[in-house]
């Protein structure tokens, strides 16, 4: 698994690429991130070259997998913003409280075992006054397409590094302790419904 993990599925991610709809989705959302930027599942770097270098000072990526991040590695080198790499040691992420004013996810939270307490971890680290930029993809609001992403959910998680089909997106980010300010949502055409139902915003930290 450690093999297919590290090695087949990031260049299973390269063959697929960042199709055209999705990266004019990444286009609009990442260059909204300002000042500290700690980016969660970084993958192979697709998101650095949209950064704002005039909004931004710094990125953090976060990305476990050893495979995504030689990728990655070869994309900050093209890039003018500056970006350090953060291992994760465990489930807590590496970073003191209250030390980033933007957290960006871009088709991330589908893989994450504890969602929830990851996105718990994304509100500690936030300062007051900062947003989560997100785009996902997860459960449709149609029966029938529901039906068949409960069907393919194991399957497709096997073949797509533990992706799942079937979260319902702002229900888990609203249960991680933040309030959605901003959202689009709808198919990504022409990618088949079953795992193209998508919400890209903003969410801000919610009042305690």
């Amino acid at each position: 698994m450690s093999f297919y993990r590290e090695h087949v599925y990031p260049g299973l991610v390269d063959l697929l690429g960042n199709p055209g709809p999705i990266a004019e989705i990444r286009r609009r959302v990442v260059p909204l991130a300002t000042g500290d930027v700690l980016e969660i599942g970084a993958g192979s770097g697709v998101n650095f070259a949209h950064y704002d270098t005039s909004r931004v000072n710094k990125v953090y990526a976060l990305e476990p997998n050893r495979g995504m991040l030689r990728r990655a590695e070869e994309q900050r080198r093209r890039v003018q913003v500056e970006i350090e790499f953060l291992d994760l040691p465990g489930e807590r992420i590496p970073l003191a409280d209250e030390s980033v004013d933007t957290v960006v996810s871009t088709l991330t939270f589908c893989t994450i075992p504890g969602v929830v307490e990851a996105i718990r971890g994304i509100r500690r680290v936030l300062r007051p006054g900062g947003r989560l930029i997100f785009f996902e993809h997860g459960l449709s609001p149609d029966a029938e397409v529901e039906r068949w992403q409960r069907r393919l959910d194991r399957v497709w998680g096997c073949a797509f590094g533990g992706c799942h089909l079937t979260r319902d997106m702002p229900l888990l980010i609203e249960q991680g302790g933040l309030r959605i300010e901003k959202m689009e949502q709808g198919y990504i055409a022409p990618f088949p419904k079953t795992p193209s139902y998508c919400w890209w915003g903003e969410a801000v930290l919610q009042a305690t």
